[in-house]
């Protein structure tokens, strides 16, 4: 029969190693006047408690304690206790201090101060039908005003432009200048290498189901219509709209939070003008020109990949493409990609003019951008296949 006052757990682990009176500990006495009693003995510090074996042992035998209000605890017998030590019992005894607990006063005012700072799990959220629907009302008012203003951003882009027209000599054309190279020109790299790997994976797509009913020549009116006349220029205004899309709203929400702006109104110097107007007219320039890049160089990966993996020569290539692909779908890629430049833009000044003086709102700003930039270039280039379904085809 074991005695009253026996260490809680035995283990291997604790006979192979001698045990110091300042180890953390926890014995059991069921002989106590007061009732079952846990007594903590030792030293419960971040030294002592960050010992391994210790911690293992100290865990076991906390487990085996119930943290209810039939036991009492006794920690007046203890060496040291730090706010470690403290955090440990409080996270044991449930966040509450037990009925049932005998400490010296410095004891007290340890655990008084971690149940000060301790902090409080929040109750999961349950929201009701009503909070649901007035939380998809709240979105879809915020979506509302999104495109109000960027309706207002579009019908301000329209006014500038005339104003340029009556008077083109006070244009922004170095900020335009500099924009269709830091936007177009270093945009060409990465895009051609992207249409060219495109390329490559779509003829050899097309090419294993081509040859199953013998039509491999065919692979040059697939890859030419579909690069030409949709994926060419999606690709490039997708990749323009995450590479320069977020450039834009990044350079407008800087000028925010270091109140360029304010300082710009503050000079009379209109920011739809100054900002908006060059940056449209750039990527409006642009984005035909990297459309028709990301074309040929998708079209080339298309041509290498179907003679290495069809035998379709590359001089039949070329002499079968005009053939295959009429010029109204190279002058509807043209067309679209002057939309997704123009869009493009426009929603990086959106989000850029949207962003607070704050990083975390130039983040969720960017963020932004990107997102809605990529949707509407979808968006926009689903409405010109459907209102141009006939055109080319």
């Amino acid at each position: 029969m074991p005695s009253p006052t026996t260490p809680l757990v035995t283990t291997p682990a604790a006979t192979d190693f001698p045990m110091s009176d300042l180890e953390p500990r926890i014995t059991r006495r069921d002989d106590a006047p007061e009732g079952p009693c846990a007594v903590l003995q030792g030293r419960w510090g971040a030294a002592e408690l960050g010992e391994r074996r210790q911690w293992r042992e100290l865990s076991a035998q906390l487990r085996a304690l119930p943290a209810d209000a039939g036991l009492a605890w006794d920690l007046r017998e203890l060496d040291w206790l730090d706010h470690v030590g403290a955090q440990v019992l409080w996270n044991h005894w449930g966040r509450a201090l037990p009925e049932r607990l005998q400490a010296t006063d410095a004891q007290r005012d340890m655990l008084g101060r971690i149940a000060e700072f301790a902090t409080q799990e929040p109750p999961a959220e349950r929201w009701s039908v009503a909070e649901q629907i007035d939380a998809l009302g709240a979105r879809v008012l915020q979506g509302v005003g999104h495109g109000r203003d960027l309706l207002i951003l579009v019908g301000q882009l329209v006014l500038d432009l005339g104003r340029l027209v009556r008077n083109p000599r006070r244009g922004p054309w170095r900020d335009v200048s500099g924009h269709l190279y830091s936007m177009g020109t270093t945009a060409l790299p990465i895009t051609a290498l992207v249409g060219f790997l495109i390329g490559i994976v779509l003829a050899y797509l097309m090419g294993l189901q081509l040859r199953q009913f013998g039509a491999s020549t065919f692979i040059v009116n697939i890859l030419g219509i579909s690069l030409t006349r949709e994926l060419g220029p999606m690709l490039g205004a997708i990749l323009v709209a995450g590479r320069s899309g977020s450039a834009i709203t990044a350079q407008i929400g800087v000028m925010r939070v270091t109140e360029e702006l304010d300082a710009m109104r503050v000079m009379g110097i209109a920011h739809g003008f100054r900002l908006v107007l060059p940056r449209a007219i750039a990527l409006g320039i642009a984005m035909p020109l990297i459309a028709l890049w990301t074309t040929l160089a998708a079209l080339a990966g298309g041509m290498l990949a179907a003679d290495v993996a069809m035998g379709v020569s590359p001089a039949y290539f070329i002499q079968a493409l005009p053939a295959a692909v009429a010029p109204a779908n190279l002058w509807l890629a043209m067309g679209k990609s002057v939309v997704f430049g123009v869009f493009i833009a426009l929603i990086g000044c959106h989000w850029g003019l949207r962003v607070k003086p704050n990083t975390q709102s130039l983040g969720q700003g960017t963020t932004a951008s990107v997102v809605s930039a990529i949707t509407m270039v979808i968006v926009v280039d689903a409405l010109f296949a459907i209102g141009f379904k006939n055109l080319g085809v």
